[in-house]
């Protein structure tokens, strides 16, 4: 294996991009440069992570799968009870207006923050949320980083466990995220670059950012779901296996098939597929990153997005 995988790196690793320090960004109706977007100290996201997100990106113009995230963006914030007075449509004009005001069109990432909005006092009880949500959107240049997608990453499992629904329903795409931040630290410290997690159960779950898939003599195996992020990606990926003629199992399965695998890959919005190259400081698979199938998965993905992005725009110039 080549020494630089010695180098922590993440997931979210892009490419420098000295643009970003001059970006603008949406906040409560505003568009403002970067080093005038604030938010209060009163604001309930800041005070108790009480919100929800979404990551996009912006290809040709158009945000991929953006109806998917809104369902879940919607369906997140309908389940905490708050009462976004915009509808999705409104976001995609934010998410343009923030875009445009950057000069992009594409190689952009969006972080969307909704949270329950400014506090009258620093106490936890939400009917003190009285002056409505607070809506944000970063809007970065943004590319991934080639040494990740070539090389992949290493993993290590973690005791931070992710997780019930009656604690902290994983599907939340939440401000909170403590327990994966703690997660996040615990395979730093065991001089991994990112964490692998298991269920309550002691089954492969997910990373701290990430949904995690292994291939397994050509099947691609990934979790049940039960307990981590129900991720656009991963579920596009799943779609994709199964129109394509990919075995693709959502299953329980342990360290030791994990460990065994032929390959293993993360999914998200912003790396799309990323490999893995190690877990627990085992070698995954005999080839140097990706593997074929998970090739073969990035470009039916890639050719998705294209498809999903010139459906948006026809639909857009028909409007």
């Amino acid at each position: 294996m080549s020494t630089d995988m010695t180098v922590a790196k993440t997931t979210h690793d892009a490419e420098a991009d000295d643009r970003n320090e001059h970006i603008k960004i949406y906040v409560d109706g505003k568009i403002v440069p970067k080093d005038e977007a604030v938010v209060s100290v009163y604001d309930s996201g800041f005070m108790l992570g009480d919100g929800m997100w979404e990551g996009m990106r912006l290809y040709d113009g158009q945000w991929a799968f953006f109806d998917e995230h809104m369902d879940r963006l919607f369906n997140s914030l309908k389940s905490v009870s708050i009462d976004l007075d915009i509808g999705p449509e409104d976001i995609r004009d934010i998410l343009n207006r923030t875009a445009a005001a950057n000069g992009m069109t594409g190689d952009a990432h969006c972080r969307l923050m909704i949270t329950r909005g400014r506090k009258a006092k620093p106490f936890q009880h939400p009917s003190l949320s009285k002056w409505g949500p607070t809506v944000v959107a970063i809007v970065e240049h943004s590319k991934p980083a080639e040494k990740v997608q070539d090389k992949g990453i290493r993993l290590a499992t973690v005791p931070q466990v992710r997780g019930l629904p009656m604690a902290q329903d994983a599907k939340y795409n939440s401000h909170s995220k403590l327990n994966c931040v703690i997660a996040c630290l615990q395979a730093e410290q065991a001089g991994a670059d990112e964490a692998l997690m298991l269920d309550p159960h002691g089954f492969v779950n997910t990373t701290n950012a990430c949904n995690f898939f292994i291939v397994r003599r050509g099947e691609v195996w990934t979790s049940t779901g039960d307990y981590c992020m129900n991720g656009v990606t991963r579920q596009k990926v799943i779609d994709l296996c199964r129109d394509n003629g990919i075995v693709v199992r959502e299953k329980n399965y342990s360290l030791y098939e994990a460990y065994g695998a032929d390959e293993a890959f993360l999914t998200g919005t912003f790396g799309a597929q990323t490999p893995v190259a190690e877990i627990d400081g085992k070698t995954i698979g005999s080839q140097d990153g990706a593997g074929p199938v998970t090739l073969r998965i990035r470009q039916l993905y890639k050719d998705l997005v294209a498809q999903n992005v010139a459906a948006q725009a026809a639909s857009s110039s028909v409007g």
